[in-house]
């Protein structure tokens, strides 16, 4: 399931309005429908931009294209399960419309949505990692790097032996089921490589997203 498509897991019944709709006819329609937002569509689908509940609460009376977030975060339907939970992560949102190879939209996909797919708990992420991948694996032991799990995303944070080893421990651990994102904390004692490899897609640097 982690490497479902996006196609497969949304909802193709998606509430949208207009850029013209009124901002008491959106929150209507959040309320009645029990949504934590809408897409905002022009006459031939293309998303515009994103609503929210706190953009209604925050803005106050307004039309959906001044309330709205704009651009709006998107994915394609046949992009996988795990590039949407990523995105979500990465750009702090809650909600993806999907849209078509013309980008006009076709269905949305929540961050709920996909927590359903990543059922593994973090704890057993966590286990698998310290135990299998570092240990078993790539010889590393568990005083070296500190491993934290959170709804998935993996940090990574401690010093290896070689810089080699840096892009080799980010990319097992992005390819564990379960894991939307690693963020990589890492160094090294020895740098055995020229240049610092680029972490891996789904890897990212810094503070927590």
């Amino acid at each position: 399931m982690k490497h479902a498509k996006v196609g497969f897991l949304m909802t193709d019944e998606v509430v949208s309005v207009t850029g013209r709709t009124p901002s008491a006819d959106v929150a209507a329609l959040i309320v009645e429908h029990d949504i934590s937002g809408v897409p905002v569509v022009d006459a031939d689908e293309h998303v515009l931009g994103v609503i929210s509940r706190t953009d209604l609460i925050t803005q106050g009376r307004a039309t959906a294209q001044d309330l709205m977030t704009a651009p709006a975060v998107t994915i394609h339907a046949e992009q996988t399960v795990t590039e949407a939970a990523r995105l979500i992560t990465r750009r702090g949102v809650t909600r993806l419309p999907v849209v078509d190879e013309e980008d006009r939209l076709v269905g949305i996909v929540t961050r709920r949505d996909l927590l359903r797919v990543f059922l593994r708990p973090d704890q057993e992420i966590r286990r698998v990692l310290v135990e299998d991948v570092l240990a078993d694996t790539m010889g590393i032991g568990a005083d070296a790097v500190g491993v934290h799990v959170a709804d998935g995303i993996v940090t990574l944070d401690g010093r290896l032996p070689n810089s080699s080893q840096i892009p080799v421990a980010l990319r097992l651990a992005g390819q564990l089921d379960g894991v939307v994102a690693v963020i990589d904390r890492l160094t090294a004692s020895s740098n055995d490589t020229r240049t610092r490899t680029a972490p891996p897609d789904g890897a990212t640097a810094g503070v927590p997203l």
